[in-house]
């Protein structure tokens, strides 16, 4: 400790700083020192006042641990925390959701931030922030004022493009996931349209490339499943590595939460309160769809067909900056669907979404106070969330799923999956779902609730939802290897503690080969004795048999097995899977000469990178973090560290994500389990948690990779959420500024 003295204040350890900071005419001196300094001294002034109210408690997993007098206080505090862990990852967000990348990436990022602006207006956000609620503009002004504030006292950092942050730019990023609804609009179909030419889309756009798909775990266990008889809340979300930043925001306003802040937002996305905590996965549920327009040309106009009438398409300009080029303005159109995004089928495409930025703030932001599911709902009613599931757990023993509140009404006669007519008004949205006709599980007799990125309907195993009972569009998911996996390890299971949720978490256990590898071993023996690949494949087969179908850094049949699997999702890349249908279910269908091939592809591709086929998996999965860069160059000759779990996609709950990449022989990740904690909603909540990598982003800071090894072993730390838990583990504590 140093001698450092502790005090409560707010319910949070705060240090005694009189004794520990440069006085204030140090930080005054500072400011003197910065000639380039644009801002007004009513800026300087405002921002050295707000940091007075401050302090910053690292932790000795460097955790910043941010305690404001207001919540706008904290808010600055914890902004200006993030930015001091990794700035560029916040402007980089920013960038993306402001539509600027191309300023700082060249006209590669065109078409991606064209895709942005099409959705995001920068005046609108504006207009938007002068008549949002004064609460939530005080929360904005303190956003942009922290991260000015850390630009002024780090005259070293330069940004790329964002020199100068303001409080309407944080609507631009109001929702915490890894993608967002803009996403799944095809880049090339944009391009195509905007510049009036034919352009293939990518393998990546028609899903032909092999990947583990994106998503998260999120599992809540009733007090009557477990030894205290307390809620737990598996949180396990599988985002890009060092997406999110860790830590715990306490203000005296009734603010104290912990858990992970997407770089650059002032909310904790997934995480935990004294009372209750919440955990988001990626949804199946479908709230984003294309019209397909029927555009009419008159006198040199554009109009669309809606009814019986004819509606004149909106126009407007958009230019877009571009590093190292000149500036690129394009006129876009839009219908009262929304934005036209591609041509298909002599139509033109307009894709609606929800477009809800200062609510979707206020419900990101307001939910981190929710003391119990109550009041929880009641911030949901802002239905502003569209893209998560939401697992629910409270000190009451209240335990929760619920799907995303942002739910427009259609006719479910038509199939949305697939543009629909826009021309007919039956397709039109007709509002948005009441939560109340959503569907939900509260306090299942089951003891659990689940979610996968699966659908909603084997959530709390017999429990569940029916889907009888609801409109096809709520569920495009279907269910998937993990969801299979979790109901086999939680329904009609009892007992769990927090060690035995976290044990849980991480089963080894890999259910899409215990389903997929009994049709390779019928393939295999129906050879005829005399065929060539009996003898090749024998011992190959003869490993894969003995196998119990779980991973394992040391296990060579781990190995053998993803790297068929990934053979056969190349090979029935192209193959349409009926609606419902897991993916998976296309390799056990498919020739038997596929499948053999596929073998031994497998263990030649093993023989010629290993020198054999049967190599531990850990030898070839590999977490490696170089450097801060946000796009990682991995090296084979470089130190790694072995990872035992695998992709999602094989029913491991435990995700890594992990490919090779030029110049590579091993896999390394890049995507999966990222921020994972586990808590118990007792008297005192309790925690555990672990993040991929490190907290900071600095390569020479000792929190860059100290939690490396403990992430590949699943090995959760405990996190201080309480002032006497933190005794004792403080590393530094100071004001913003110092």
């Amino acid at each position: 400790m140093g001698g450092l003295a502790l005090s409560v204040a707010f319910g949070r350890a705060v240090p005694q700083l009189g004794t520990m900071v440069r006085p204030l005419f140090a930080l005054l001196a500072l400011f003197a020192a910065l000639p380039t300094l644009a801002a007004t001294p009513a800026e300087t002034g405002r921002w050295r006042a707000r940091a007075q109210s401050v302090t910053i408690t690292r932790d000795d997993w460097g955790i910043a641990h941010v305690v404001g007098g207001t919540d706008a206080d904290a808010v600055f505090g914890m902004i200006y925390a993030q930015a001091e862990d990794d700035f560029p990852r916040i402007e980089a967000n920013y960038l993306t959701n402001l539509g600027r990348m191309a300023e700082a990436e060249g006209s590669s990022a065109l078409w991606q931030d064209l895709r942005q602006r099409l959705f995001v207006d920068p005046a609108t956000l504006q207009r938007d922030y002068a008549v949002a609620a004064p609460w939530l503009r005080s929360l904005m002004q303190a956003w942009a004022d922290g991260l000015n504030y850390y630009l002024a006292t780090h005259p070293k950092v330069h940004p790329r493009v964002l020199t100068h942050f303001e409080p309407w730019m944080a609507l631009s990023f109001s929702e915490g996931s890894i993608g967002g609804d803009i996403e799944g609009v095809s880049l090339t179909q944009l391009q195509a349209f905007y510049e009036k030419r034919s352009l293939a889309m990518t393998d990546d756009e028609l899903g032909r490339l092999p990947s583990d798909p994106q998503g998260s775990n999120g599992i809540a266990l009733a007090p009557s499943n477990t030894r205290a008889g307390h809620a737990l809340l598996l949180i396990n979300p599988h985002t890009s590595f060092f997406f999110r930043s860790e830590l715990q925001v306490t203000s005296g306003q009734g603010l104290n939460v912990y858990g992970a802040a997407t770089w650059g937002q002032f909310f904790i996305y997934q995480g935990f309160n004294a009372h209750a905590g919440w955990m988001h996965t990626s949804s199946g549920v479908d709230n984003v769809d294309e019209f397909a327009e029927t555009i009419v040309r008159k006198g040199g106009k554009l109009f669309y067909r809606y009814g019986g009438a004819e509606r004149p398409v909106s126009t407007s300009m958009v230019t877009i900056a571009i590093k190292g080029s000149p500036a690129r303005s394009f006129t876009v159109y839009h219908t009262h669907h929304g934005p036209i995004v591609r041509e298909a089928g002599g139509k033109w495409i307009a894709t609606a979404l929800m477009d809800k930025p200062v609510p979707a703030l206020e419900q990101s932001f307001l939910r981190t106070k929710s003391r119990d599911l109550a009041s929880f709902l009641r911030i949901a009613e802002r239905r502003a969330n569209s893209s998560n599931n939401t697992l629910f757990a409270d000190d009451h023993g209240t335990i929760a799923f619920l799907t995303p509140q942002f739910m427009p009404r259609r006719d479910d006669r038509f199939d949305y999956s697939k543009p629909v007519d826009g021309s007919d008004p039956a397709t039109d949205w007709h509002g948005l779902h009441d939560l109340g006709s959503l569907p939900q599980m509260i306090n299942p007799k089951a003891g659990f609730v689940s979610n996968t990125n699966n659908n909603p309907w084997s959530t709390s195993g017999p429990n569940s939802i029916p889907a009888r009972n609801f409109a096809r569009y709520f569920d495009r998911a279907g269910e998937t290897p993990r969801g299979l996996h979790a109901l086999m390890l939680f329904d009609g299971k009892t007992g769990f503690t927090l060690d035995t949720l976290i044990t849980s978490a991480f089963d080894s256990y890999l259910p899409t080969f215990a389903r997929l590898l009994p049709s390779l071993f019928a393939n295999y023996d129906k050879l005829a004795e005399g065929d060539p690949r009996k003898g090749k494949l024998a011992e190959p087969i003869a490993l894969l048999r003995q196998w119990d179908d779980r991973w394992s850094a040391a296990s060579p049949a781990t190995s053998l097995a993803v790297f068929w699997g990934e053979n056969m999702m190349r090979v029935t890349a192209d193959r349409p899977s009926a609606p419902g249908l897991p993916r998976y279910e296309l390799i056990a269908a498919a020739p038997a000469s596929e499948q053999l091939d596929a073998l031994q592809a497998a263990v030649d591709r093993l023989g010629q990178d290993f020198g054999s086929w049967r190599v531990p998996w850990g030898e070839i999965n590999r977490f490696q973090r170089n450097d801060s860069a946000i796009v990682q160059t991995f090296d084979d000759a470089k130190p790694s560290i072995p990872v035992p779990f695998t992709w999602g996609t094989w029913g491991s709950l435990a995700s890594f994500s992990a490919k090779r990449y030029p110049g590579t022989r091993r896999y390394y990740g890049t995507s999966g389990n990222s921020f994972v904690a586990a808590v118990e909603f007792g008297p005192r909540v309790k925690a555990r948690a672990v993040t991929a990598g490190g907290e900071s982003g600095h390569r020479e800071s000792p929190h860059f990779d100290d939690q490396a090894l403990r992430y590949a072993a699943g090995d959760l730390r405990p996190v201080y959420f309480y002032p006497d838990e933190l005794k004792g583990h403080v590393e530094k504590a100071y004001r913003p500024g110092e």
